[in-house]
């Protein structure tokens, strides 16, 4: 939750959602999508067994994935825009790669004390819309997306707006 600190003392920690899915590294395409879509996210850090982040699974991960696996097909028969990960196999799991098959590794990872303008950096230098609050151990203890640095900024503009009194030139 947003406090009415002064915008450039804001860090990480002030900034994070702090209720993070993660997404195993062993799960389906399918499995995730669906797991991002319930939870209304376009991304997720990727841990692995120790629970520590290995990569970030986001929308455009998907839709790379889908440029690269899908071929232009001439034959007027081949309607079907399908790829392996959307179909499941007779056990209804879904076919094709995991998570980590298409993931982005090297995650961005940040500290909860690091400074708004070092997260926001961190962001424009990656060209990423998220980054992954992590401990020591590499465990996601949060996520700052672009949105909550705009919320961050709003909310330091709300708290600095000093009282104009009527018929006061601003």
């Amino acid at each position: 939750m947003l406090t009415a600190k002064p915008l450039l003392s804001l860090a990480a920690g002030d900034l994070m959602s702090r209720d993070v899915l993660m997404v195993p590294q062993e799960m389906s395409l399918q499995g995730a999508a669906r797991m991002l879509w319930r939870a209304s996210v376009s991304g997720a850090p990727v841990v692995d067994a120790a629970g520590r982040c290995i990569g970030v699974l986001s929308s455009s991960d998907f839709v790379h994935f889908m440029e690269g696996s899908q071929r232009p097909q001439h034959r007027p028969e081949a309607q079907c825009l399908c790829s392996a990960w959307q179909i499941p196999d007779e056990d209804g799991e879904p076919a094709g790669s995991t998570v980590r098959d298409v993931m982005t590794g090297d995650p961005v990872l940040v500290a909860p004390g690091t400074p708004i303008g070092e997260v926001a950096r961190s962001m424009l230098d990656a060209h990423i819309h998220r980054v992954v609050v992590a401990g020591p151990d590499g465990r996601p203890l949060g996520i700052v997306s672009a949105t909550d640095i705009l919320a961050g900024v709003s909310q330091a503009a709300l708290h600095a707006r000093v009282p104009v009194l009527a018929g006061a030139a601003p």
